[in-house]
């Protein structure tokens, strides 16, 4: 092979992924719908994500505080198993 054909190989590396059935099942969907292979969605996939730094889903945004509220108190002490039965029959 001459010297200024090597220029154009690319190298390609097989790797063994374990990947969950139900995210398999939902990349192979999106594959053929895309007219495309799983390969290169994964690959897209791995880009995108190297790209911004960190793995998707990993926002470090702090989060809203939860809503509080008086709930009034317990109606009825559910360890005591007929006191909760009677006050189901009563609704």
């Amino acid at each position: 092979m001459p010297y200024y054909r090597i220029a154009y190989i690319s190298i390609h590396m097989k790797t063994t992924l374990n990947i969950d059935d139900t995210v398999m099942r939902r990349l192979r969907e999106e594959a053929a719908r895309r007219d495309t292979t799983m390969s290169a969605l994964v690959e897209a996939g791995l880009r995108l994500v190297l790209a911004t730094g960190g793995a998707a889903g990993n926002d470090r945004t702090p989060l809203s505080e939860l809503p509080s509220w008086k709930s009034g108190g317990h109606l009825v002490d559910i360890s005591n198993r007929e006191e909760l039965y009677r006050a189901m029959e009563d609704e």
